[in-house]
């Protein structure tokens, strides 16, 4: 086996020597031209990371230089003085100046201003566009892949729930694989951290939020190019929720302990002392639980998708098979690891959700007992 093992270091060896021997130069010739294509890469990165108005699924040039994307338009939906509905292939892309009636719209950073016919932007002193930016409704890439995993998830678990009906309770066809997840989350998340009691009430929220995320993360690893969870605006939304949930269902017990933490310990002219700093530090933490959940999320799959994307560009500026292969290689294993990632960014959501959610149910027997 020892030899073995030497042998196939030593052909792996010798493959990387060959490699490094045969390996055409492809350098770029100027430093001037590595600028730029750094400068392309990075804005490459950062036109991933961004939500935007169309479905580009990839883009090409031409031999004539002209750049061609790919996908499909999505609608946009203005309150400008009244409902504004177009195609967004009238910016195509931002190069063009959209036309609605008699009014003139630009695509300026993914962002819509109102303008003239030939598409100006004004500037303040802090060079923020100046002009005028009706509200926006539109469907952007991020919505349809929400309302996307919503059907999905809507006919996945319907499906399921049918199959149980006429199978006696037993799970049929794809529900057989999400349903030793679905007990995971009830019996280790759910009853584990809220209890038997009162765990029923949140389990609808634990499952959806578990999924949703779940599938959102796996979608942005696809060559489909979304990054729903790496949008702070999203995480928001969905710290948010727990946030309303866990304040709005919490029992007097829960709020008791927020602003009388030492109950009746000692005399209550002996707390007033430690209470000037503990309500403060109780009340700062009902707004920090949240927070810290949005920005888990939103940084763990942002930070994923800049890491992959900038190996991938490392193969552009290297152009030589060693430099190339390695970036692919790691590119490869950091997908795989990213795999993982979003399936973790998920368990830790709902289980903090749930642990949220059992201070807020807890009562005062409960909290005697421990």
């Amino acid at each position: 086996m020892r030899n073995t093992l030497l042998v196939k270091l030593f052909l792996v060896s010798t493959i990387l020597f060959s490699v490094t021997v045969f390996a055409k130069d492809t350098e770029i010739n100027s430093e001037e031209t590595k600028t730029d294509l750094k400068t392309e890469i990075d804005e490459y990165i950062q036109h991933h990371l961004k939500d935007s108005h169309d479905f580009s699924l990839f883009s090409y040039t031409d031999t004539e230089g002209h750049e061609h994307h790919v996908g499909f338009p999505l609608p946009i939906i203005l309150w400008d003085d009244g409902l504004v509905v177009f195609s967004s292939s009238k910016f195509h892309h931002g190069e063009d100046v959209a036309t609605s009636g008699d009014n003139h719209y630009k695509l300026y950073h993914e962002k819509i201003y109102k303008t003239d016919a030939n598409g100006t932007i004004n500037y303040d002193a802090e060079h923020h566009p100046s002009n005028i930016k009706p509200l926006d409704f539109s469907i952007t890439k991020s919505v349809m892949m929400i309302l996307i995993t919503g059907f999905l998830m809507l006919l996945l678990f319907g499906g399921l729930a049918k199959s149980y009906s006429k199978n006696n309770g037993i799970a049929k066809g794809v529900g057989r694989f999400f349903e030793p997840v679905i007990l995971y989350i009830r019996d280790d998340i759910a009853i584990a951290t809220i209890g038997e009691k009162s765990y029923q009430k949140y389990m609808p929220f634990l499952l959806t939020i578990f999924f949703f995320i779940w599938f959102l993360n796996m979608f942005g690893l696809t060559p489909l190019g979304v990054n729903v969870t790496g949008n702070i605006a999203i995480t928001s939304a969905l710290a948010i929720l727990t946030f309303l949930i866990t304040n709005f269902t919490g029992t007097k017990d829960y709020w008791k302990h927020l602003f009388d933490p030492l109950g009746d310990s000692m005399p209550w002219y002996a707390k007033i002392p430690l209470y000037i700093i503990l309500i403060p530090i109780e009340v700062l933490g009902i707004f920090i639980k949240p927070f810290s959940l949005l920005i888990r999320l939103y940084a763990n799959m942002q930070a994923g998708h800049i890491v992959i994307m900038s190996l991938i560009g490392l193969m552009f500026i290297f152009k030589n098979w060693i430099g190339s292969s390695l970036s692919f290689g790691l590119a490869f294993a950091i997908s795989l690891i990213e795999i993982l990632v979003a399936l973790l960014q998920a368990y830790i959501f709902t289980m903090l959700s749930a642990l949220y959610f059992g201070f807020a149910s807890e009562e005062h027997e409960h909290a005697e007992a421990h």
